[in-house]
Parts: structure tokens; sequence; C-alpha cells
């Protein structure tokens, strides 16, 4: 069953972007019936993998541009989540006058189960993993996916029978919904990001807001009281709103009560957890379990098996893992931390001494904020990309700050200067994209170069 806007079997489609969102939402619609032309701007690679394997179930695919004459014929547009709210190839006439829907928007037409989606700036994937953990410990048959990694699109395919979709939502994602519903919703944080690509902090909150937009009567709202954006959320809507904040009390949420993680005037209200049970480090993770904590109960899951996922959970890949510790020194992959903010959450996150590896693209926000967390702990900042110039002049009066280049060089040079008792960071406050194709591969490739410090220290051994 469907519940488009638009017609979609027989209607003529077009996709633009190929990555895991864009080829998994042109394959849904190719089975849905609709005739779909793809396109992306990359020509080999996993683009050309994706356009043969696309090509087999009759998507019409190009790679190397936009094809602006094709996509005029077409009857609607969905757009991948990479590709952004304001891109060149949206604001062609052409396209512009035709309906565009992003990915997220297009999926939730085919889900047949109720829809958990969470955003904020920092701490989405983190949350949405956790919600995704407690609500499959409480019997929930629940798909993870969305901006997490896994297309929305692909949950839609491989698990149409889910009980619950459990998805991260971005900014971008949400700039081009229409009937995007969900009944449970998580606001966390709103903080300054992707200003290269928006013109001002107030339209990148007006498209985090567009959340609420289609919520209401039986639906809820989970609200950070801790930060005064979220206050407008949803207020004068017919939608609960719930709250969660690590001191103070709500009337209605999540708060730490007494050092325990506790549910006040919930259907389940009660203790759940002593904060210190959480594997995960960091006050801020303290706010991703609440968040979690409050979404898991109002879908339905009693507060003893909250508590069990909750204790059991050690975080997820890219997002302040611990990848190896070698001759004393911990080496933390926080690639995932692609702004200024969430780098300073993993900063504070940390009482050792730090040598910190910054920088990749520059998102347009000062590095100013990470100076007094660097100068209480930092040991040494190695910054790298295309920011590289920018750290060094925005953070060098408060710790030392070396331009090395690459990640290759930066590590090498963090195996240099770190000591027994030190914590070497990757936490870039930087998107990737000037040398890696996403936060992933950044990640993956400080994991091998750690592990290859480590296979040199046991030979040396």
């Amino acid at each position: 069953m469907s519940r488009a806007p638009v017609a979609v079997e027989g209607a003529r489609v077009g996709v633009l972007g190929l990555a895991k969102s864009g080829s998994a939402v042109a394959r849904l619609l190719a089975e849905r019936g609709a005739r779909v032309y793809a396109s992306d701007l990359s020509e080999g690679g996993n683009a050309a993998v994706l356009a043969a394997a696309l090509e087999g179930v009759g998507v019409d695919v190009e790679l190397g541009r936009h094809d602006m004459a094709r996509l005029a014929t077409c009857d609607w547009v969905v757009t991948s989540p990479g590709i952004p709210p304001r891109a060149p190839v949206l604001r062609d006439p052409a396209v512009a006058a035709l309906p565009i829907f992003s990915e997220i928007e297009v999926a939730s037409w085919f889900a047949e189960a109720p829809i958990a989606a969470v955003t904020g700036t920092n701490g989405k994937t983190t949350t949405t993993e956790l919600l995704g953990r407690i609500a499959r410990a409480g019997g929930i048959a629940a798909s993870v996916a969305g901006n997490i990694g896994r297309a929305f699109s692909t949950a839609i395919l491989e698990e149409p029978d889910a009980s619950w979709y459990v998805i991260e939502v971005s900014s971008f994602q949400l700039a081009r919904i229409a009937t995007f519903r969900p009944r449970v919703a998580v606001v966390l944080n709103l903080t300054p990001d992707h200003l290269d690509v928006y013109a001002s902090m107030e339209d990148y909150v007006a498209d985090k807001i567009r959340i609420v937009e289609n919520m209401g009567p039986g639906d809820a709202l989970c609200l950070n009281a801790e930060d005064p954006a979220l206050e407008a959320f949803g207020a004068g809507r017919d939608v609960e709103r719930h709250f969660f904040h690590r001191s103070r009390p709500v009337e209605r949420g999540a708060w730490v009560e007494d050092g325990w993680i506790a549910l006040a005037g919930e259907r389940d209200a009660g203790r759940v957890l002593p904060a210190e049970s959480l594997k995960i480090p960091g006050a801020h993770n303290l706010q991703n379990a609440l968040a979690a904590t409050l979404a898991a109960s109002l879908m339905g899951v009693p507060r003893s098996r909250i508590a069990s996922a909750l204790a059991e959970f050690s975080g997820v890949e890219h997002r302040l893992e611990t990848v190896a510790e070698i001759g004393g020194v911990r080496w933390v992959n926080d690639s995932k931390a692609t702004n200024v903010d969430s780098a300073l959450v993993a900063l504070e996150a940390f009482e050792s001494p730090l040598v910190v590896v910054l920088g990749g693209r520059h998102k347009q926000a000062p590095y100013a904020p990470l100076a007094p967390a660097l100068a209480r702990r930092g040991r040494r900042v190695l910054a790298i990309g295309e920011a590289a110039d920018r750290i060094a002049e925005e953070l060098g009066s408060a710790v030392a700050v070396e331009k090395l280049g690459t990640l290759d060089r930066a590590i090498r040079r963090a195996a240099e200067i770190a000591e027994p008792g030190d914590v070497v960071l990757l936490s870039p406050a930087c998107s990737s994209y000037d040398q890696f194709a996403n936060f992933e591969e950044r990640g993956k490739r400080f994991r091998e170069l750690v592990a290859e410090l480590g296979s040199r220290a046991e030979v040396v051994r």
C-alpha cells in the first residue's frame, strides 16, 4: 500500500544521487512500478557498481552528470541526503518546477509500521542505534535505518514486516518532506552546522523543525529541555510534548534522579538504571541515553527491558570508539564528529592529556570554541586537510598546532609524540570530503593506521 501524495506506478521519476539512499529509493520505486531515471555526478568506482545493479532491475542510469532535459520530463524528483537542499541541480528552473521529495519521504509512503525519528545536530547516530537496541530488547521487531548509514528505502525493501522503523533523519532529508509523520520524534539539540550550505542558522533550524510538521494527536515529541532553541518545537500544536534533562526534574519525560535515569509522568514512571552503569562515556551520552529511554518508553518498552539494553550498549562505530591501546596510549576514532560542537563534546569526554587530529573540509563555523578545552587537556593538535591553516590560526594561541596535511602523516606524528596515559583522538570538527568519500571511510582509515602501529609494536616486543 502507498500513501503517496503523487502517482507512483507508471510515473516518470528522477532520482538524484546514487549513494546508499539514492540507489535504494531507485530500486524501491522501480519495484513499485515507476519509470526511474537516476543520475550521479560520479562516473567510476562505487557509482559504476551501483549503476550496473540498478540497470539490472530496469532503472535508467546516467553517470557523470544530471541531464536537465531528461529531468524536465519527469513527473517528480527524489533527492539523496548527500545533495544539499539548495544544490545547483535543484535550483535549475526545469527541476525546481517539479515536486521534489527526499528519500525518507518517499520511503515513508510504503511503511506499514509506525516511525520513531531522531534528529538534532549531534548525537543522532548514537541515540538512534541505542533506541533500536532497546526496542529489540523489549521484543519489538525494530528496523534501524536512515542517515545512520542504511537507507530507509532499504529497510522498507528488506524488512517490510517490521513493527517499528527507527530512523535517523538529517536537516537535508527533512527539507524535502511532504507527508512524513513520525509517531515518536526525538530532537536532541540545535547548534550551528552545515553553514557552508545554509545561508543562516535560521534556515538550518527551519528544516529541522519540519520533523513536527505532520505530527498530530497520538504522536509524541521528545525534546531536550536543556536546549533553549527547542522551546518552540511543537508549541501550539496538537501533539504530546515530553522532555529530558540531565539534572532538573521534568513534569513528563526522563531525567536523572539521585544518580538514576528515571521516567516521570509517563505510563511506566519510575527509576530505570543508575547513570554510572552506562558504558558509553561522557555527559553528552547520558543525554542520549535519556532521550532513548524516553522514546523507548513511548514505544511501549517496559523499564526493565530499557535498563538491560542501556547497561549493555557500548556505543557505535566512529563515535568515541576506542580502537586500540598501544604502549599505554589510547586511540579513539571519533570520525563522526563533523562539526565543532560535536568535537567539543569529545574533548570534554576525557580527563587524560589529548593529542587531537582536527581538520578536513571547513564548514564555516569558527574553531575558537574548542580553545578552552584544548588549553586544559590538549598536548598537541595535528591539523589536516583544507581547514588546517584556519585551525592553526584560531587555536594556535591555546595549544601547540602542527599542520600535517593528511591523516596518514598525522597518525605517524601522533605515534611519535603521544606518551603513556595520553589519548590520541580523531575528532575532526570538519566534513571528510576533501580527502575521503565520507566520515566512515575516514574512520576506517584511522583504524587501519592504528592497526599498523599495533602490528609494529608487536614486532618490536
